[in-house]
């Protein structure tokens, strides 16, 4: 294999393989609530579940959780442009970064699922989870908001991890940087 191909294949591999699964998930999940239940129709595996979760066939042409209803163009052009920056992005973040990667690879899978939902069905995207009185969601809009939640939690674990590091170097220099940080706040 030629040395650049093996670049990009290293560089994006760990992506494609972690998006692929959840898209694949995603899809398959869709397809098997659109195949099953009529549009609007309800099903209830266990019925002491019903007042906490249950299968609905719905579709929402707007954002996760069925936010800015009728936003379709502008969330199928936002979706292309989060993924091209991911695609961008995702060579720069270090293996050793794996909050990052996973962060970064839910999100992108989170778009791409929603992406084809919207190609393939003029602009619709199929909901499908319906738990208590929270909007109707599906395994895409689940992606991406835990790949949020990863990622914000990677920063504040990272930022920590930083300071712990930079105190244990100058223990003085950083007792110093606490006490004016102390009186700038209070």
């Amino acid at each position: 294999m030629q040395p650049k191909i093996r670049k990009y294949l290293n560089a994006y591999l760990f992506l494609f393989i972690v998006a692929g699964i959840i898209i694949g998930l995603d899809q398959y999940t869709k397809e098997l609530v659109r195949e099953n239940i009529p549009l609007g129709g309800t099903w209830i595996p266990l019925e002491w579940l019903s007042p906490y979760a249950r299968i609905v066939n719905w579709f929402n042409t707007g954002a996760a959780f069925g936010l800015f209803k009728d936003g379709s163009l502008f969330f199928t052009i936002l979706a292309i442009i989060v993924m091209v920056l991911i695609i961008y992005y995702f060579p720069r973040v270090e293996k050793q970064d794996l909050i990052y990667r996973i962060a970064m690879a839910m999100q992108f899978a989170g778009a791409g699922g929603n992406f084809i939902d919207r190609m393939r069905f003029e602009g619709r995207v199929t909901d499908f989870i319906s738990v208590g009185n929270f909007a109707v969601f599906n395994i895409a809009d689940a992606s991406i908001t835990i790949g949020c939640v990863v990622l914000l939690l990677g920063s504040w674990y990272n930022d920590l991890k930083i300071k712990r590091e930079l105190k244990e170097k100058d223990p003085i220099q950083n007792n110093l940087s606490d006490s004016i940080q102390k009186e700038i706040n209070g």
